[in-house]
Parts: C-alpha cells; sequence; structure tokens
C-alpha cells in the first residue's frame, strides 16, 4: 500500500493585494489507499519565491483535516515588494508545498514523501470588482480539470468545483454547476458542497480516461451566462493482472536446419500485458520478462539466443481504448 494520495500534481490561483486575512483560496483533496484512512495535510512554512529564493511563509494557512487554503494575513504593498523581491512587477509567483499524511503532523514535519505543489500568482493590484469578471473567471481556475486516480482504490471525493475565492468575495451572485456525463459513469457531483466524487473503484484495465464535461451557469439579476469546460480523469495503473498469451499457446517448436546463418529466427513467442505500457528507460522494461533457453548442454547456450523486443498496443474493452505491451520473443 502507497498511503493517501493526491488527484493533482499541482494546484494554482490568484492573491490580490489587500484581501482580508481568513480569505479561502482553494481546497485541496486527498484520496484514500485503504478504507479507515483519513487525510491531514500540512502547509510547510517556506515560500519559494522567483530565481529559488526562499521566505518565511508569513500569510498563508491550511486548515489540517479539510485542506482549505487560505490567507492567515492581509497581503499588503510592503509584503508584496517582499515577495516580489523589490521588482514592482504587476505579478510575482510563488511557490509552497503541501503535505499529506494519514496522521496528525508534528510541529515544522516536512519530510513526508507524499506531497503536492501550490502555486501562487500575486497580483500588484486590490481584487476585481464581481462584476467585472467573465463566467469563466467565476466559474473556474486558469488551472485543467484534469485528475488521476489510482485503480483498485476506495471511492471518495476529489475535486470542489466551487472556487472558495470567489464564493467569499461574489456572494451577491447565483454560481450553480453541472457534471454532463455518459450514463453509467462512475462519478458523482454533490450540489450541497459542489464535491465531485469517483463512486466505486476502478480499473484502468477496463478504461483508463474518462471524459465529462462542468457545466456552470451563472445569475445576477435576470441576466444568466453559462461556460463549459472539460473534466477529464486518468486512471493511474497497478501491476495487478498477469500477462497472456494471445492464443492459449505457452511453447513453440524451433526447427533447426543445416547451414543457417546467424541471426535467423527459429521460433517466436508473443505474451500480452493489459497492465503496463512500454516503460523507459529500455532496460527496465527488458528486465520485467526475461526469455531463458533451460538446457544443461553448454553447445545450445553458446549457440542459440533469446530475443526480447517490445511495442505499445491497444486493447479495446467494452468499446474503451487502453494501452498494454506486446512482448516477443
Amino acid at each position: 500500500a502507497f498511503g493517501l494520495y493526491f488527484p493533482r500534481k499541482e494546484y494554482s490561483e490568484n492573491v490580490y493585494i489587500d484581501q482580508p486575512a481568513g480569505t479561502p483560496l482553494l481546497r485541496i483533496h486527498a484520496l484514500r489507499d485503504s478504507h479507515g484512512e483519513v487525510a491531514h495535510f500540512h502547509l510547510c512554512q517556506n515560500l519559494i519565491i522567483s530565481r529559488a529564493r526562499s521566505h518565511d511563509n508569513q500569510w498563508f494557512q491550511i486548515r489540517e483535516k479539510t485542506g482549505l487554503l487560505y490567507l492567515s494575513k492581509s497581503l499588503d504593498r510592503e509584503d508584496f515588494n517582499v515577495l516580489s523581491v523589490g521588482n514592482w512587477m504587476p505579478l510575482s509567483k510563488v511557490m509552497l508545498y503541501v503535505f499529506l499524511s494519514s496522521h496528525p503532523f508534528q510541529e515544522k514535519e516536512c519530510d513526508s514523501a507524499m506531497r503536492t505543489t501550490v502555486f501562487l500568482s500575486l497580483i500588484n493590484a486590490t481584487a476585481p470588482a464581481c462584476s467585472s469578471l467573465t463566467a469563466r473567471q467565476l466559474c473556474f481556475t486558469e488551472m485543467d480539470l484534469s485528475f488521476h486516480i489510482k485503480e483498485n482504490k476506495p471511492p471518495g471525493t476529489f475535486h470542489q468545483l466551487q472556487l472558495p475565492s470567489v464564493h467569499h468575495l461574489c456572494q451577491n451572485l447565483s454560481i450553480s454547476y453541472k457534471l454532463l456525463a455518459a450514463e453509467g459513469m462512475p462519478f458523482r457531483y454533490n450540489e450541497n458542497t459542489t464535491g465531485v466524487s469517483v463512486t466505486q473503484r476502478l480499473d484502468r484495465e477496463e478504461r483508463e480516461r474518462y471524459e465529462l464535461i462542468a457545466k456552470c451557469s451563472v445569475r445576477e439579476g435576470f441576466r444568466e451566462m453559462q461556460v463549459e469546460v472539460p473534466f477529464l480523469v486518468n486512471v493511474l495503473d497497478e501491476d495487478d493482472s498477469p500477462p497472456f498469451l494471445p492464443n492459449g499457446t505457452d511453447t513453440a517448436d524451433a526447427v533447426v536446419e543445416f547451414n543457417r546463418k546467424e541471426g535467423t529466427i527459429l521460433a517466436t513467442l508473443t505474451v500480452y500485458d493489459a497492465d503496463t505500457t512500454p516503460i523507459y528507460p529500455l532496460e527496465s522494461s527488458k528486465k520485467k520478462y526475461t526469455g531463458t533457453i533451460i538446457t544443461d548442454d553448454p553447445w545450445i547456450s553458446e549457440t542459440f539466443r533469446v530475443e526480447h523486443i517490445f511495442d505499445e498496443i491497444h486493447f479495446s474493452p467494452n468499446g474503451s481504448q487502453v494501452r498494454g505491451t506486446r512482448h516477443e520473443y
């Protein structure tokens, strides 16, 4: 078991000058590796600024049990000058790490192997008025809605469609969401929490990519705006299925005639692996399965050899294209 994990490799959000302390910025989720695990989030108190410079974090904090990242101190212009390395650019980017554990974090504990990166764009301006934002800006961040869920793991919530910062700032607007998906897809949208959950264990050998649509409606008085964006879920593989033979044959007869040139192919055997795709560097893939001639005769060992080549192929279970590997010996 690998423990809890993040369904995204990175997150991003905008932060404006003079946003008040307590302003929620974004919510980070975790998925379980096994039942009974409880996620705890921790933010290391180090901001990485452009040019690999670091600074103590005085402005951002995360709720350990919910993963909500928020402003713990208002970012004023003097703070912006510090974090933009004094260059007074209109935008400065900082980076911080969020760590994940199944147990409560100890003070200053920042060595967990499981972490995700948060990129914050610090904008040298106050937050724009809600009326000046487009439906796209009100509904979705600039991040692609693309997620990675491991196969064979327990279900759980992995994203919240509602933007905490916009919801906090634009309470006079009515913003609602829908998740458009083909019938039978293993995902559910909760209108009360705006959370998106995977409802069952996934099997990559059945399907490794789900394409959905997130739809958002913004209402202001009698005016309504709508926007749709792709919502993609990729299923991460676990080596849980044995290789198989395409025609059930696990032996091949080799007829050797006299005067065969070196390099002559005498017999072939093909093995399929629906689990994995070719792994690079190539030596790693070659070591996964090996071909051996079983003999006590040293002349045979010196005269014959088994060569192994492999390439990516596609299977189509249930009409969905799934990648795999063909090994030829």
